[in-house]
Formats: structure tokens, C-alpha cells, sequence
């Protein structure tokens, strides 16, 4: 390793700072404009001119230029900026960041379940003495070597061996595979009455994303956008997720993650839905009805019929609910029950922390 020295310099130093600072905030604006690098670099500037933020040598054009430096964003001949593939992956990867970040701070929510050692998976911090059948890779060296050098000392020993009663090994978790559908409310109302309720579903999904392509790679994801039709969009294409003049089809998304998920081999199969509306729509016999009006029994049945079928399918339904309105809640106590699946009510503050914690829960296979 070489080590390299300089003088200090203090206008360097300046510069850096404030550059991190600024892409730091660029990026949170980027995920508020569902990737989009012009609108996200027009509300920069915005801020920027309105704030005092520009200064230490960086300016709009300065920081467009190292921004593009990075390879996160590049500039067509027309002089429009757009996320590269190392861009998105950069917005997934401060997803993921942010919503462990929040895991920590929490402690982390719904830890309920009761945990069984056993052999196999990934090692954890406790340990216990060795048993015939244990993965000798288990093996804890320190505690173990600690053990023969006590037994050694209480014998009397000269030389120190290990022994089998010596032997100590970590305790573990099995990790099963784990198909999952992600539906993801991209109706109207996901940004009605002043809040912004598409900005944190994104950032979440975009979270998830990143952990299961580096940490579970195994696993499988689909996600899946829904609003007046249901859409699976291409895991890269996350970042861009938003929302639009539509209604409701919560049966149209349960039916595409039905049919998704029954292809998969993975022991464990699962829909997680974010929304903040009851269903709207239903598509039946070449016809489209939509009431946005109070719970309409047709809509509402063919829904319920799905989370049935699903159901049997050994697909369990977990709902994140953005908001807690009383005619969601009540269609979601429904589809719980049918189901015998889970509900939250997250609103905006702690979806991030409840799905992320009950995904790794549910993939999580303890045994003795």
C-alpha cells in the first residue's frame, strides 16, 4: 500500500464538500422525480439560486459537468441528461442504503418470531458445543481452541489438543429460496391531497430490488405496477416507476402475481402489496366496470376470489397500507382473512422498515 502527502488545501476541501452535499440532495430530488435527471437538475438549480447553495467554485454547470464525471449521468446531443444503467443502479443502491439506515435506527419492527438453532444456512453470532451431524465448517475456532486450552490447564496436560467435547460451533439459519411479487399502487390517489405517497413506494421497491440482486441472488422478483391495468416492469426500469390518471385494479395485479408466482419452484412464495385505495376496477366478460364510489360489492367479490385462489396456491398476501382510511381498511381486513395473510398500516414514514424486515423474516427457515 502507498501512502501519498500533500499540503492542505483548504479551497479543495471546500470544493469536495460542497459537491457532496449537493449530490447528495440531487440524488433524493431524482428519486422525488421518478429518474428523471432534468426535472431532478431543474429543482437543484431552483434551490440552489432560492437557498445560497451554489458557491466554492460549483455552479450549475459545474456540477452538471462532474455529475456526468461520475458516469451516473450522460447528456444527449440535444443537451438532455438521463440516467445511465450505473446511474439507476446508484438509486437502487441508496435505497437499500437509507432503508437499512432506518432498520438500524428502529431496531426494526415486527420482530416476533420465535428462532430454533440448527445446522446449515448462514453462521449467526451465538455459539454451541458441537453435536454429531454439525457442518464442521461451523466450527467456532476461537471458543473452541479456548475450551482445549482450559481442559488441558485443568488436567494437568503438557501438550494441548483438541478434543471432541472442546469443539464449538456457530449456531445457524437455513435460507430458503424466495419468489416474491411486488404490487406497487401507481393510481392517482398515491399523490392526492398534498402527499406524496409515490416517492417512498419507489424508494422502497428500488430498495428491495438491490438487496435481492447482491445479497439473494437466488431469489426471484417481480414487480409489478398497477392502476387501471396491472404491468410487470423490468427490474432496471424501477427508478421510473410513478403514478397517473388511474383507477384502482388491485384483482388485475393479485392475478398477475398468481400466475407469476405458481410457475416458481421456490419454497416460499409471496405478494407484498403497497397501496392506499380500495379497488376500483374490474375487467370481466370483455367489459370494464370502475366505481370509485364506496365498496362496490361486484369489484370487491372478484377481488376477494382472487386472494382466495391465491390462497390456495400457497401464496400468502402481506398489505402495506400507505394511508388509514376506513373503506381500505375494511377491504384489507377482508382480503387478510381470506388469505390468512398480513396488513399494515405503514403510511409513508415506516414502509421501508416493515416490508424490509418482513421479507428477510419470511425467507428464513430455522431449524434444530
Amino acid at each position: 500500500m502507498i501512502f501519498e502527502y500533500s499540503k492542505w488545501d483548504a479551497t479543495r476541501a471546500a470544493f469536495q464538500q460542497r459537491l457532496d452535499e449537493l449530490m447528495k440532495l440531487f440524488r433524493w430530488l431524482l428519486n422525488r422525480a421518478a429518474g428523471d435527471a432534468d426535472t431532478a437538475l431543474d429543482w437543484l438549480d431552483h434551490l440552489a439560486e432560492k437557498y445560497g447553495l451554489w458557491g466554492d467554485g460549483i455552479d450549475r454547470d459545474e456540477f452538471e459537468k462532474q455529475l456526468r464525471e461520475t458516469g451516473e449521468v450522460e447528456r444527449d446531443a440535444a443537451g438532455s441528461h438521463s440516467l445511465t444503467h450505473k446511474g439507476e443502479r446508484a438509486m437502487r443502491s441508496v435505497a437499500l442504503k437509507d432503508l437499512f439506515g432506518e432498520l438500524r435506527k428502529s431496531g426494526g419492527p415486527g420482530e416476533h418470531r420465535a428462532r430454533h438453532t440448527g445446522s446449515g444456512g448462514e453462521p449467526e453470532p451465538f455459539v454451541k458445543p458441537y453435536t454429531f451431524g454439525d457442518d464442521l465448517w461451523s466450527i467456532a475456532v476461537t471458543p473452541t481452541i479456548t475450551n482445549a486450552v482450559r481442559r488441558s490447564f485443568e488436567r494437568g496436560e503438557d501438550d494441548m489438543t483438541i478434543q471432541e467435547e472442546d469443539l464449538m460451533v456457530h449456531e445457524t439459519q437455513d435460507n430458503t429460496q424466495c419468489a416474491t411479487a411486488l404490487l406497487v399502487d401507481c393510481s392517482h390517489s398515491m399523490v392526492l391531497y398534498g402527499e406524496d405517497r409515490m416517492s417512498p413506494a419507489r424508494s422502497v421497491t428500488m430498495g428491495l430490488v438491490e438487496m435481492i440482486q447482491t445479497r439473494f441472488p437466488r431469489d426471484r422478483l417481480h414487480v409489478i405496477a398497477f392502476g387501471d391495468d396491472a404491468v410487470e416492469v423490468p427490474l432496471a426500469k424501477v427508478p421510473y416507476l410513478s403514478w397517473g390518471p388511474y383507477h384502482t385494479n388491485t384483482k388485475a395485479a393479485l392475478e398477475m402475481a398468481r400466475e407469476l408466482l405458481t410457475r416458481s419452484r421456490c419454497p416460499n412464495r409471496q405478494v407484498f402489496m403497497i397501496t392506499d385505495g380500495k379497488p376500483t376496477v374490474l375487467d370481466e366478460g370483455g367489459h370494464r366496470y370502475i366505481d370509485a364510489g364506496w365498496l362496490n360489492p361486484r369489484i370487491i367479490n372478484r377481488t376477494l376470489d382472487e386472494a382466495g385462489q391465491c390462497r390456495r396456491k400457497g401464496i400468502s398476501i402481506t398489505t402495506f397500507m400507505m394511508t388509514d382510511d376506513p373503506v381500505l381498511t375494511k377491504f384489507v381486513e377482508q382480503l387478510t382473512e381470506i388469505n390468512q395473510g398480513r396488513a399494515y398500516y405503514t403510511g409513508t414514514g415506516k414502509l421501508g422498515q416493515f416490508l424490509m424486515v418482513d421479507y428477510l423474516q419470511n425467507r428464513k427457515r430455522n431449524v434444530r
